[in-house]
């Protein structure tokens, strides 16, 4: 890919959460002023003049490139928070886990029908938070632009949950 040199800013953290998963940490990108100015920069080349009216973004690291780039874009930002996080009236959807379920949330006004969404989120592994999270978008009545990510684990085939959206990822790792 043509951005790979920057994996070289991102740590690897072998067995965690648990043995065999290696843990991509962006904790190290996003203190590199240059690499996270190069990820700002090509999220915003990608979308720029695009006909996005908002940008979500899944809960926690997804808000720091979703709202990075919505600012950038002048476009609004909603939140994709797990449940019980968001002080207004939600809309929910859950989604299998490896080892069991979870749900986001969002609030039931946050999108307008018709509006087109930008859904970004730091990594795209299995693709259940961001199919959960297009799903939400479904149920307020918009329309899911597209998927960007900056890391994509390809060997997850979380693609195969997000068939028929344009899929973007900056990263693509193709093994553990």
């Amino acid at each position: 890919m043509k951005h790979d040199s920057l994996k070289s800013k991102i740590r690897n953290i072998p067995d965690y959460p648990k043995p065999g998963i290696v843990f991509r940490d962006i904790t190290t990108l996003l203190r590199d002023r240059g690499a996270f100015r190069e990820v700002h920069d090509i999220l915003i080349e990608r979308y720029r003049d695009r006909p996005i009216d908002v940008i979500a973004a899944v809960e926690a690291r997804g808000f720091i490139f979703g709202g990075a780039l919505a600012n950038a874009l002048k476009i609004g930002f909603v939140p994709i928070r797990k449940p019980g996080k968001l002080p207004a009236a939600t809309i929910s959807e859950s989604y299998q886990l490896e080892y069991g379920e979870d749900t986001m949330e969002m609030h039931v006004d946050a999108i307008s029908p018709g509006q087109k969404v930008l859904l970004i989120d730091d990594l795209l592994a299995t693709g259940g938070t961001l199919a959960a999270a297009a799903k939400l978008v479904k149920k307020a009545k918009g329309e899911v632009f597209g998927i960007g990510c900056v890391i994509e684990l390809a060997f997850l085939h979380g693609r195969d949950l997000l068939e028929g959206y344009d899929v973007y990822s900056i990263l693509r790792y193709d093994s553990e």
